[in-house]
Order: structure tokens, then sequence, then C-alpha cells
């Protein structure tokens, strides 16, 4: 019998490539989302407590993943006070709910945005190395209500009990790049492609990642935790590795991945001149069992045989947007939108 499970923000990039995919996974998922589409079950908002208390009430939900959110395009558009309304009240309704309803596991999906300034040494310093011991220090208040909802969620779990797992995602919007110098110097597959070396992830992994983390909540392994969920990176963590990321990115890619210049040669690419920041999820790999498919050493192989590298989730799910109205590169109003 499939697993009932709660999806909020179902119409997002997330939420809608786990109400496509969960169903053949044995789960049976239940869309919660503020704007209706073919992916959400129920409209209305996770600040409503009497919405969720009527959904609560009407299903007995497994595991609930929570990946509704005002995310960071909305900073421009939004209020503080509506970050905090949905992001971090709207995460803690949900939390009481599910911790009241004896779920099995409280997925949450976080974001790497909530490490801020620790993500950015400056120009000379040797690049970054982000894992769950890194301290977040976040910038916008995107982060800040990320944080402050990760922090409810352990303060829940040692409250009740509930299984709790975050998972902080790197980016895997489809969109192009919100940087005018990185869109205006990198084809867009060119640069989404680099980004899976240190910054990137497709959304069929995450996916993946929370079925992990839902199956090590199950069975009682990992009960609480951070993780890191990124495209696992061919770099080691070295001095030596580190600082030439800052002063020859290029050479450094070539030295632990040889083949990928005859590739990027004949279709015209180019790897990036400096990188700043390598996320290590080798945490979620070996904690939770995840096995993450779409890597850059994949992808290079399928341009080399001009193939798809993206997987076909992420195709289906396609550009989202996130406002109704257009306000910019991240926010192209398509199908489906900002999750609340």
């Amino acid at each position: 019998m499939s697993k009932l499970v709660l999806v909020t923000g179902s119409s997002g990039h997330l939420g809608s490539a786990l109400m496509y995919a969960l169903p053949s996974l044995g789960y049976e998922p239940i869309g919660l989302d503020i704007l209706p589409s073919p992916t959400t079950t129920i409209v209305g908002s996770i600040t409503s407590a009497s919405l969720l208390t009527s959904i609560f009430t009407e299903y007995k939900f497994h595991s609930i993943i929570h990946t509704a959110t005002l995310h960071k395009p909305h900073v421009g558009t939004h209020s503080k006070s509506d970050f905090i309304s949905v992001n971090i009240t709207g995460t803690t309704l949900l939390l009481e709910h599910a911790a009241t309803a004896n779920v099995t596991s409280f997925i949450f999906t976080s974001s790497t945005t909530t490490f801020g300034r620790a993500l950015a040494p400056a120009k000379g310093e040797p690049a970054a190395w982000i894992d769950e011991n890194v301290v977040p220090e976040p910038k916008n208040i995107y982060g800040v209500t990320k944080v402050c909802a990760e922090d409810v969620c352990e303060l829940v779990h040692r409250q009740t009990g509930m299984a709790v797992i975050v998972l902080r995602t790197s980016r895997f919007f489809p969109e192009e790049d919100d940087m005018v110098e990185r869109r205006e110097g990198w084809d867009e597959g060119n640069l989404k492609v680099n980004e899976l070396v240190y910054r990137r992830v497709d959304v069929a992994d995450i996916v993946g990642a929370c079925v992990c983390a839902m199956e090590r909540a199950g069975e009682g392994s990992v009960v609480w935790g951070k993780y890191v969920v990124s495209a696992p990176s061919p770099f080691e963590d070295c001095e030596e590795t580190r600082r030439l990321l800052d002063e020859d990115a290029e050479e450094a890619l070539r030295r632990v991945v040889p083949g990928f210049e005859e590739v990027y040669g004949r279709v015209g690419w180019r790897f990036l001149d400096r990188v700043d920041r390598v996320y290590d999820s080798s945490k979620a790999v070996r904690e939770l069992g995840w096995k993450p498919v779409y890597t850059f050493q994949r992808a290079v192989e399928m341009v080399g045989r001009g193939e798809e590298w993206r997987s076909e989730l992420m195709i289906k799910v396609g550009k989202r947007g996130y406002h109704a109205v257009p306000t910019g590169v991240y926010t192209t109003a398509v199908e489906g939108g900002a999750s609340a």
C-alpha cells in the first residue's frame, strides 16, 4: 500500500517534481500550494492554521515534505514580514500539526543560501569548502528565515521526538543566471553544467534525497540531521585545491576530470576562471544512503555524445517562475510560481 505524503509547494519546481515522481516510488502525494496547478491537490497556504487542521483531519500522512517557501527572488518584491509569516510561522504551524498527527518523518527543504557570507571569500583567498560544519552567516531575509526555520525544526524534534531531516539544497532552478556577467559570458547549458562541479544539483537527485531521508527516518537510523544536497564535486578538500580554484579553476578541474577539455572544445564551451566555493554533500551520501546520478562527469559524457545531460524530470518540470508578473530573469512567469 502506498504511503501518503503531504508535499507543500506542489506548484513549484521541487514540489511538482515530487508530485510527478513519488507515485512510482511507492508514495501517494497530496499537494498543497497557494497556486492551482495540475500537481496541486489542495489550494491554500501553510500559514492558515484552520486549513492545516482540516487537512490533517482528513488525511493520515506517513510523511511531510515541506518545500513551500518565499525564495531569494522574492526578496525584492515581498516584505520581511511576508518572509517571516511564510518561512517561519508557516513552517512552525506545519511542524506542530505533523507532530500532533504522529507522522513518521518531516523533511524540510532548506537552502545553501543559509551559508550567506561564508560562501564568498575575496579574490586571492582560497575557495570556501562548504559542508555541515560551516556556520551559516545569512545575508538577506531569505537566508535568515530559513536558518530560523531550521532551528524550529530541531526544537520540535527535540520536544516531540518526531523525526525531522533538513536538506540544504544547492541551486536547481532552470532559469537563466541572475548575474549579468554570467549570462553574457557563458551559454546557458555551459554555465549550468559548470555549476554541477561546485554548486548545482538536478531536481531528480533532490527527489532521491527526500526519499532517502524518509526511508532513514522510517527505519529510525536518522531522526534528526542537516545535510547539504548538491551534485558530488570531483574536487577533494585540501589547501592546494582550494587555492588553485581561486587562481586557476580550469587547471584545478583539468587535474581531476582531464577529459572535459576535449568535449568542451568540440561544443565551444569553457569553464570558469575562478570558483569561490564548493558544496560537499558527502554526509548525505554516507548517512542517508543518497546516490546522486546527475554529476558533472556524467553531464560531460552526455554532452560528448550529443545527448541530453539533464534528467527527464527536470525537463518535465520546466521553468516555473516565481511571480505572477515577471520581474527579472529569475522571475519569468510561466507555469506555477511562488509556493506558500
